[in-house]
């Protein structure tokens, strides 16, 4: 009796189970008041029984969508979408069980991330470095858009590629928007303002982080220049081991002398800052996402590598490459922001930066010379990042014609005995000062030598010159960690910092 009773409750578990594997998942993206990306095939998945009969009814089509689950009990299909407009709909997805998605938007999508600029949320948390933006009590009180749509990615580090997210789609509100990204939503709301389409904005960010930790490890472990980056993650995880292992062995020194009297200990464990190590935030918070189907990408990161900002200029391509192989949507738009003045920041990252420009294509680079902190880097005027990350989308993505998107970019210069005449890209309206006389140019011999020069504005171009230079050969601008430039283009947006030269990159060796 006793073992058929036994045998009884085995069966009971077992078909328990079964039945538990038969309930269709879906994961933390798809679900109530997402954004769906317009005029797309978009990609719907999840998981459920091996094998599984699957039928999926969309809101704005007649004809349902029938698929059979993967032997593994996963399922992927591919739906079009139409024509974004404020107009909801719901999505069912029938086998063993029902979901039935609510409040379904279509219209364009958006994914943010980067470090602790783009994870700075538009209100303020008391006793922390989230200080809220510029205004922020204004901004949130005025924050009722129920057309766009946010999401955050809660932060996780993972040593393998992870297949979900935690987090969840809400309507931007005043109570929602107060945690979310300051950079995306003034992003958001600018572009839901001209284009008058549901937007949908996908935050995911972690402070401190490198650009190495969003990137995946086959990519980092295939290209030789990366692999320096491996090596130190070893050396560091093997100083934490060892930090831990003599913890431990203090540990039961002192719970001896204590007799054990927790109360007594005066020891800390060694802690470990999971989002530094390499690829740990790829693989959980950027993989789960590759079948998202989405418009672009943002990014304001830089800051954490600035020490090895020459690195940089190889690494930061390499991972946005990699970005765009694993979403498998070609080119997509990536437009990302130029590290602001800081004390703790050097020149050669925002050369870098500049100089990606050239290396990712369908990119646009946002400066920020002039909303930047020496003291704090966090600077608080995020509207003005969001917008100027607007323009490039409305001109480069939306094709807003003649709209002028970027500030000047240096191309060029011309050697003219004592002097040196600087040509730059979007300066067609013309160049303006913001004061007196222009501020942070340098320009130098075959010494190298630097010293201040003159600088004027002629057209459309910039000529230099200092009597302690008679034969000019570079010429350097806000080339410094905190610079304070005054050159703009005449739609009001500042120029990069730029030097001619490639004398001494302190970075290079590291």
């Amino acid at each position: 009796m006793i073992y058929l009773k036994k045998l009884l409750l085995v069966i009971f578990v077992f078909g328990a189970a079964l039945t538990g594997n038969t309930q269709v998942k879906l994961p933390a993206l798809v679900g109530d008041n997402m954004v769906l990306q317009q005029n797309a095939k978009v990609n719907l998945w999840g998981w459920a029984s091996p094998n599984e009969k699957i039928n999926i009814q969309l809101g704005w089509q007649d004809s349902n969508v029938e698929i059979t689950a993967n032997p593994d009990g996963t399922w992927k299909t591919t739906v079009n979408t139409p024509q974004g407009s404020e107009k909801a709909h719901t999505i069912t997805i029938t086998a063993t069980n029902k979901i039935t998605l609510k409040n379904i938007l279509i219209g364009e999508v958006w994914i943010c991330s980067g470090q602790s600029n783009m994870y700075f949320p538009v209100g303020k948390e008391e006793k922390t470095w989230k200080t809220g933006v510029l205004n922020y009590e204004e901004e949130i009180k005025n924050a009722t858009y129920p057309n766009i749509r946010i999401f955050t990615v809660l932060t996780k580090a993972s040593p393998k590629p992870l297949d979900d997210v935690t987090g969840s789609w809400k309507e931007c509100s005043p109570n929602t928007i107060k945690s979310f990204s300051a950079v995306a939503y003034f992003f958001g709301r600018d572009l839901y303002q001209k284009l008058n389409i549901p937007i949908g904005l996908i935050s995911s960010s972690w402070g401190g982080t490198k650009a190495e930790a969003w990137t995946s490890q086959t990519v980092l472990e295939e290209n030789p220049d990366f692999l320096s980056i491996l090596e130190t993650d070893a050396k560091n995880e093997k100083l934490h081991q060892e930090k831990l292992e003599n913890y431990y062995a203090n540990l039961k020194k002192e719970r001896i002398a204590n007799n054990n009297d927790l109360s007594k200990s005066e020891l800390k464990k060694p802690k470990k800052e999971e989002n530094k190590t390499s690829y740990v935030l790829y693989n959980a918070m950027l993989h789960p996402l590759i079948n998202y189907t989405m418009k672009g990408a943002i990014w304001y990161q830089g800051e954490s590598n600035a020490e090895q900002a020459y690195l940089y200029r190889s690494l930061f391509p390499a991972m946005v490459k990699n970005w765009r192989s694993d979403w498998n949507q070609g080119d997509f738009p990536f437009y990302y922001v130029q590290i602001a003045p800081h004390k703790s920041q050097n020149p050669e990252i925002r050369e870098a930066q500049l100089f990606s420009l050239k290396n990712i294509p369908n990119s646009g680079m946002v400066v920020t010379t002039d909303i930047g902190n020496a003291t704090n880097i966090h600077p608080i005027d995020k509207q003005t990042v969001g917008h100027r990350l607007a323009l490039i989308a409305r001109a480069k993505t939306y094709n807003e014609n003649k709209l002028v998107y970027s500030g000047p970019i240096y191309n060029q210069m011309k050697i003219k005995k004592d002097h040196i005449q600087l040509f730059f890209d979007y300066a067609d309206s013309g160049l303006l000062k913001k004061g007196d006389s222009l501020k942070e140019f340098e320009i130098a011999g075959e010494d190298q030598v630097f010293y201040p020069a003159d600088a004027k504005i002629d057209g459309k171009t910039v000529v230099v010159s200092s009597s302690k230079v008679k034969k000019p050969v570079a010429v350097r601008f806000a080339w410094k960690a905190i610079p304070e430039p005054n050159l703009f283009n005449k739609e009001n947006l500042p120029a990069s910092p730029f030097r001619t030269d490639d004398w001494n990159d302190k970075t290079q060796k590291l």
